[in-house]
Formats: C-alpha cells, sequence, structure tokens
C-alpha cells in the first residue's frame, strides 16, 4: 500500500501530530462513510463479525448479573466503564498485541477487557484510598478470530483489587481469598448442579506457593465448588505474576473464567510495591453452562 501511494507519504504521515493526523483519518472516514448505502450497510451487517448481535438472551444475562452485583461485598465498588479506553491500555502493561485490538481513530481502542481499565482506575483511587476493589460488567469486543461460529464481542463480569504489599506474600493471599470467595459464593448459588470448579496454579513464586497452601486453600476447602491444583497450566505465565486461576463448569469441560495476579497497578503507579489482582467470569458462558 505505500508503494502505491505518492513518494513520501508514508514520513509525512509519521511526521504529523496526533491531533492532525486524527482530523486527516476523521476526514477520510466522512468520505468513506458518504459513499455507504444502505444496502451495503446490510450486507456488513451480516458478514462483518465485529457487529453482529450477540445470540445470547439480554433478558437471561441481566437477571444472572443483577444477582451477581447483589452478592459481591459491600466494600467492592461498581464502576460503568466507557465503551473505549486510552490507546495502549492493554499492550502498555500485558504482552498483547494492539493487532488483537480494535483502535479508534481518536487515540482510543474499543474496550476489549475491563480487567485493564479497571485496574488504571484502582491504579487512580490507590492515591487516596489505602485498598481498592472495583468491579465491572461489559461487553467487550476483540480483534481476534476465535473461529467457527464465536462472537467477536461477549460479555465480561470483573473484578480487580490493588493494596500495597506488606510482606511475605500476605496481601496476595488475602486478594485472592476474597476473589476465589466471591466466585465460588456465584456458582454455588447460580450453578450448584453444573459442576463448577475454581483452578489455581502457582507460577515460580515460592512466597505464593506457600500462602496458597497455609492460607488461601484452608479458606476456601468448605463448600460445594472445589479449589483444584493446576500445576500442569503454563497459559498466562508471563501475563500473570506468581499466581493464575481459572474457572470451569461442566467437571473442567467449560470455561467461564480467569485471572491472576498481576503488576499492572504497580507498573500505572510506579510503585513496586503495589499488588494486584485481577479476575472476570464470561456471562455468557456461564448461563451457557447452567442451561446444559
Amino acid at each position: 500500500m505505500w508503494a502505491a501511494m505518492p513518494a513520501g507519504s508514508r514520513s509525512a504521515l509519521s511526521g504529523l501530530s496526533g491531533a492532525d493526523l486524527r482530523s486527516l483519518l476523521l476526514s477520510v472516514a466522512r468520505d468513506r462513510a458518504a459513499t455507504a448505502r444502505p444496502s451495503a450497510v446490510v450486507r456488513r451487517w451480516h458478514e462483518d463479525r465485529f457487529v453482529r448481535p450477540a445470540r445470547a438472551d439480554p433478558r437471561v444475562l441481566a437477571q444472572v448479573e443483577a444477582r451477581m452485583w447483589q452478592l459481591l461485598p459491600a466494600d467492592v465498588a461498581g464502576v460503568e466503564l466507557s465503551p473505549v479506553v486510552p490507546v495502549g491500555t492493554c499492550s502498555a502493561v500485558t504482552p498483547v498485541s494492539q493487532n488483537r485490538i480494535v483502535t479508534t481513530m481518536r487515540a482510543s481502542e474499543v474496550l476489549s477487557d475491563p480487567t485493564n481499565a479497571l485496574a488504571i482506575e484502582a491504579a487512580v483511587r490507590r492515591r487516596r484510598q489505602s485498598e481498592v476493589h472495583l468491579a465491572a460488567a461489559h461487553r467487550v469486543l476483540r480483534a481476534q478470530d476465535f473461529g467457527g461460529e464465536a462472537s467477536a464481542h461477549f460479555r465480561l463480569f470483573a473484578l480487580v483489587s490493588s493494596a500495597r504489599d506488606t510482606g511475605s506474600g500476605a496481601t496476595q493471599a488475602r486478594l485472592l481469598v476474597r476473589h476465589l470467595t466471591y466466585w465460588r459464593t456465584v456458582l454455588a448459588e447460580l450453578a450448584p448442579a453444573a459442576a463448577p470448579q475454581l483452578h489455581v496454579t502457582h507460577f515460580d513464586d515460592e512466597t505464593v506457593r506457600e500462602r496458597l497452601t497455609d492460607t488461601v486453600r484452608p479458606a476456601l476447602d468448605v463448600g460445594v465448588v472445589p479449589l483444584v491444583d493446576e500445576p500442569e497450566r503454563s497459559r498466562g505465565r508471563g501475563y500473570y505474576t506468581g499466581c493464575a486461576l481459572r474457572i470451569t463448569m461442566l467437571d473442567g469441560s467449560l470455561e467461564i473464567g480467569d485471572g491472576g495476579l498481576t503488576d499492572w497497578t504497580a507498573r500505572l503507579s510506579g510503585d513496586a510495591k503495589e499488588r494486584c489482582l485481577v479476575s472476570c467470569l464470561a456471562t455468557e458462558r456461564l448461563v451457557d453452562g447452567i442451561s446444559r
């Protein structure tokens, strides 16, 4: 494409300021939109996986998510996130390619993971609060092709907690107990017959491993939703630090949630003593598992 354009186009565009580049792209978008015809819009509605409606029943989703909000501890603040976040929200703190993100022309990107956005909000709130616990329910859009009939957009119910390290893995253990207890409560009430499980894996952190053994597991041992060690897991190494979580149904055959310890609020705040735990559950998958 660069070869087909006049000489010097690439360097000229690269040298534009952010505001001038946005103005240029918006003018191009306006010209392209002016040529769109109703028939073309309908065709894109059928062909473009980014815009096709989800197959889930919104009434069922609303009921499930309403109950999840009711089950949250009172000290967890709900956040209604914007559909877009600053460009680089994911790639700045995680090893995620920007090619997987739907980037806009206004120095923003479509929200692809509420935990990234909540981590930014948590880092901001930590300036005035001793610790922060946030939750959000949001429909996210991802650019990668999941194959088959999988939708490019889906709803996630997410939790993010951030607090200062108190040493010996105590903060990490406290946050893990908090998140795992909540997800266990949700699964025990909404999907007790669907064989739900919580899985935990530690990544190269002996202190976290010890706290999983002497603090986290004893707090989660009682209940209808088992906490299962998953030492063979490698997915998420490098994305999560120290520990990863997984939420499944139907005896582990249906994965509905994920999470783990991260360094996101530490990097966002420039304070290596910050500890952050993120976790989320795909509510459409939860509904699907309940109905099977």
